[in-house]
């Protein structure tokens, strides 16, 4: 089994447990891998929008408990609520041990202030229409169960995989303009504040990138999600980058997943849901 790497501050956002879009084998695969000084859950961690009693794999419990374990031992955790776990928001600035709850958190490393919250407060039509917003996450994540179905008989028939979310996403120009118009916004509110980086979640849309306007600059980041991208962000040794999960694979310890998969038991998968023709919503 490789050794663990050390990571001094881990921000993960969007993991959506309790959904079929989750990857949470996957994810979990990944936090066995790393060693986290600190660790910050950017919001949408467990999404109690779309949960649903009766679909909770182990993989998803698994995942909860390695992170209260971080905790558990010490670790500082920190829950920064998001649009899809907003019920915790009445539980802001609550401590447990090691884990606390806020809505955001600002930061200081090595020097830099670093400005971290989830985002839905520049979604519109979170703020002004849940029913909206909350029938549009229903549809995204239709979209997701049968992408999964589709991209199971691509595997099968040793085609590559495809991603109908962002297929949508790229070429509805509404979808572009939104995604650039929220990074613009968090970016300038954090260079009105003095603040040297600025991390959200919410867009599943992992990015790296300085802005700069007349009065100066900052340095956005996205940490994505675990749902299509696959993506977390790592500090360590004064610098930010951002993982992704795919392109690491062969680096993490297949023995790991085996016996994640062997002892995973979901009470429905996809393709069975598809078939059966059991009724998503």
């Amino acid at each position: 089994m490789p050794p663990k790497r050390r990571v001094e501050v881990l921000v993960l956002s969007d993991i959506h447990l309790g959904t079929f879009g989750c990857h949470a084998k996957e994810l979990l695969r990944y936090l066995k891998s790393v060693r986290p000084e600190q660790v910050i859950l950017n919001g949408d961690i467990i999404d109690m929008w779309q949960f649903k009693k009766w679909y909770w794999p182990q993989s998803h419990m698994k995942v909860l408990q390695h992170i209260l374990k971080w905790a558990i031992k010490g670790v500082p955790v920190t829950y920064i609520t998001g649009n899809h776990d907003e019920m915790l928001r009445q539980f802001s600035d609550l401590q447990f041990g090691s884990l606390k709850v806020q809505d955001k958190l600002l930061i200081e490393l090595d020097g830099n202030k670093t400005w971290i919250f989830h985002g839905d407060v520049f979604d519109a039509s979170i703020q002004y229409s849940k029913l909206l917003a909350k029938l549009g996450g229903q549809g995204y994540d239709l979209l997701i169960l049968i992408n999964r179905a589709l991209n199971w008989v691509s595997e099968k028939t040793g085609q590559g995989r495809i991603s109908l979310s962002k297929r949508v996403k790229n070429s509805v120009k509404q979808a572009v303009k939104f995604i650039s118009n929220f990074e613009n916004t968090a970016a300038e509110l954090a260079i009105e504040n003095g603040y040297n980086t600025v991390i959200c979640g919410h867009i599943h849309q992992p990015a790296d990138r300085l802005v700069e306007n007349e009065k100066g600059s900052v340095r956005y980041l996205n940490s994505g999600d675990w749902i299509e991208n696959l993506t977390a962000l790592e500090y360590t040794d004064g610098e930010w980058s951002l993982f992704s999960y795919p392109l690491t694979l062969d680096s993490m310890g297949q023995e790991e997943l085996d016996e994640d998969e062997a002892e995973d038991a979901p009470i429905l998968n996809v393709e069975k849901a598809l078939l059966l023709g059991v009724r998503i919503r």
